[in-house]
């Protein structure tokens, strides 16, 4: 067994982010994706919105330099992640595909075994 991070991004503009009747559907949709998917997932969590995203990043002369906001160049911002545990990687793909992400879509990547 592999464990896979399934990355799920979404337009920040969705009214999922603000509206408190479409987060509530949203949150039920991830309690099913739960219960079907329990004996998979190992961990997994909602994030805020990239506006209470704090980056750092180096600068020419190699300094650190702190940013309010997240590193952002699409309409589409992370939003949320599981880690599961799948035999391979198609199992994994099939896991994903039932990720609530109205809006937007999932990004799946194998964690590297330490």
């Amino acid at each position: 067994m592999s464990e896979y991070l399934v990355l799920i991004y979404q337009d920040e503009k969705d009214p999922w982010w603000s509206d408190p009747a479409t987060e509530q559907k949203m949150m039920q949709q991830h309690q099913a994706f739960g219960e079907k998917h329990g004996a998979s997932i190992r961990g997994g969590n909602a994030l805020h919105a990239t506006h209470a995203a704090t980056s750092i990043r180096p600068d020419k002369n190699g300094k650190m330099t702190v940013t309010d906001g997240a590193f952002v160049e699409t309409k589409e911002a992370l939003g949320g992640y599981y880690v599961i545990e799948a035999a391979d990687l198609d199992e994994a793909l099939a896991i994903a595909k039932d990720v609530p992400a109205p809006g937007g879509g999932v990004e799946v990547r194998p964690i590297m075994p330490t």
